[in-house]
């Protein structure tokens, strides 16, 4: 009798496991967008009006007819109203993990006007407590300023008249207040002795608070200003990347910065654990050390070898594909060949010799551990000997697929672009011409601007190849300003910027955002086009891309941003559909009043 009523429990669980996993697995789409214009980068099916989603990828592409059929009782439906959808949006190369402080700074990107935004800064001196700074830490551009022109210091000072104050012109230069420069110890010992530092004095030999640098010293300086904590650190990532999400961005490779690996990592896994990273965000490895000359590579090998053991292309979360994969080591190498890019100055060369040395005994420790690389380097005269010595290591211990690439590369001859296709590498672009162009033509002439870098080239090469924004200190972190660079030829101030013959179409301009890029995160199959099987990432935009005047293409956004199958972000029309953010951290942050792009909050 026992035995029967055994059996007959287990059956009974069977049969409800059974059923649930019937009504679980049920078949149709768990969301459909349709009334659409999809862009689908798909040369198989070019265009479509709807599509599919199933477990946090496309289910399939077609017609409104063909698609909501697929529907069941339990699937969301969204009518996108005739709006233009495109694949989510990848950039392969920004600092998130680098800007940790997001939310106590100020944000200029995209004011247009001077007088604007030294209104903000006034603002948020009132609202900045005692013992904070006001800061403004990169992503702007004077020419992007209808005055055409950096704000002087005595506009500053008299917008911030109470506070430290630094307003950072990417790692160009930044403007202190006395404030700052006293906190900062400026004339003291205490000011880092960072090599290439100079600051405008004034008639009496005084300096006047306008600093002129490289990337160390204005890495130096945010370590010497107050800290957030680690709830506002993880605020501050949760706004980047809604900051991103705005524009449809939903993929980014992490380049590296001020926090290593696993230190940075931490603050990631708080949202992954919470189900709340609304970004794929793999990422390289920089370490940087306790201060002082350090071998990075060396660091690097103990730190995924010893410190917290991880494997190239392990994902750190738990259920989100590429969620925060590692990547391997990058950008920077090595401090000593770091050529920075400073368009306002001349261009950083590094003694050949000295860049051959590096690469055949650090780089070589990478290519022998299969370590994937990225390596900064701006300018082709650097480029040249980095690729000497990387073929004569490959000619002992063949790179035979392992993923690496050149990140930025302003000036790459076709020659090296030539020999870097060969060696199986990529290119990692970047759109800070767009923001610093004119400065560029200062600095060199208008004839090297126009063909800086070779875009037609490059895109003709068929090499792995992406554009970027290298946020959010050298330049903005909307892709749209690259992309309306890359189309128009004109920078922020409406400066004809990159010649006709080196400009390219809309779609091979979104494609260096979407399917290019996808190459760098070894996503080439799952991301970057709207195709059957491939990761359910994509954005409807206010605007349709293909067909708005030029002058509007920097303007474009997100009103439905979707990552995983999910609604990551909402406005106009899908505004409800928005998930709902937590309090910003710290209450007085400028996000909460100004929001992270003009315009948007």
């Amino acid at each position: 009798m026992i035995r029967k009523l055994f059996i007959a429990f287990v059956t009974s669980l069977s049969f409800s496991a059974v059923q649930a996993q019937a009504t679980q697995e049920q078949p149709g789409a768990d969301l459909i967008v349709f009334n659409a214009k999809i862009f689908t980068g798909n040369q198989a099916q070019p265009e479509a009006s709807a599509l599919a989603v199933k477990k946090g990828r496309i289910y399939s592409v077609g017609s409104d007819v063909e698609i909501l059929g697929l529907k069941n009782s339990n699937t969301e439906i969204i009518d996108a109203r005739s709006r233009r959808l495109i694949p989510g949006i990848v950039d392969a190369h920004i600092h998130v993990l680098n800007d940790l402080a997001y939310n106590y700074n100020v944000r200029w990107d995209g004011v247009p006007t001077l007088r604007e935004a030294l209104t903000m800064l006034n603002e948020q001196a009132t609202r900045t407590p005692e013992g904070q700074w006001v800061k403004v830490i990169g992503g702007w551009s004077p020419y992007q300023f209808e005055e055409n022109r950096f704000p002087t210091l005595d506009e500053l000072r008299e917008a911030v008249p109470d506070r430290p104050m630094i307003v950072q012109y990417a790692y160009n230069q930044a403007f202190l207040n006395k404030q700052a420069m006293e906190a900062l110890g400026v004339g003291t010992d205490r000011f880092p002795k960072v090599p290439d530092t100079e600051f405008e004095k004034d008639s009496h030999g005084n300096p006047t608070g306008v600093v002129h640098g490289y990337t160390w010293l204005f890495l130096a300086l945010e370590a010497m200003v107050p800290q957030p904590t680690f709830d506002e650190q993880v605020s501050s990532l949760i706004y980047s990347i809604h900051g991103l999400n705005q524009f449809g961005v939903t993929s980014i490779i992490d380049n590296g910065g001020r926090w290593p690996y696993p230190e940075a990592q931490a603050r990631v896994a708080v949202l992954a654990r919470d189900n709340r990273l609304n970004v794929r965000m793999p990422f390289v490895d920089l370490q940087l050390g306790d201060g002082g000359p350090v071998n990075m590579v060396d660091l690097e090998i103990e730190a995924i070898t010893r410190t917290a053991p991880i494997s190239p292309g392990q994902n750190l979360h738990p259920t989100l594909a590429h969620g925060h994969e590692y990547q391997g080591a990058g950008e920077v190498l090595s401090g000593e060949v770091h050529d920075h890019e400073n368009f306002d100055r001349p261009a950083v060369i590094i003694g050949p010799d000295k860049m051959r040395r590096f690469v055949e005994q650090d780089v070589k420790k990478l290519v022998q551990r299969r370590i994937p690389f990225r390596m900064h380097v701006s300018y082709n005269e650097n480029i040249s000997p980095f690729l000497d010595a990387l073929e004569k290591v490959n000619a002992t211990i063949p790179l035979d697929g392992l993923k690496w690439s050149l990140e930025h590369a302003e000036t790459i001859s076709p020659e090296n672009i030539a020999r870097v296709k060969k060696l199986g590498g990529g290119i990692a672009l970047d759109a800070k011409m767009a923001l610093h162009g004119d400065g560029f033509i200062k600095t060199y002439n208008r004839e090297k601007a126009l063909q800086t870098p070779r875009l037609r080239k490059l895109v003709d090469s068929g090499m792995p190849l992406a554009m970027t924004t290298d946020a959010f200190r050298a330049a903005t972190f909307n892709p749209w300003v690259g992309i309306s660079w890359m189309v128009s030829g004109k920078s922020v101030s409406g400066s004809e910027i990159l010649a006709e013959d080196n400009r390219l179409s809309r779609t091979e301009a979104l494609k260096l955002f979407t399917s290019g890029a996808a190459w760098f995160m070894n996503a080439e199959a799952e991301l970057g086009i709207i195709a059957p099987g491939n990761l359910a990432d994509f954005s409807v935009l206010d605007r349709d891309y293909f067909t708005v005047p030029e002058d509007q293409v920097s303007s474009i956004s997100s009103i439905l941003t979707i990552m995983d199958g999910k609604v990551v972000y909402g406005a106009q029309d899908f505004s409800a559909l928005s998930p709902k953010l937590p309090d910003i951290l710290p209450a007085w942050s400028p996000g909460k009043y100004f929001g992270s792009y003009h315009g948007k909050k």
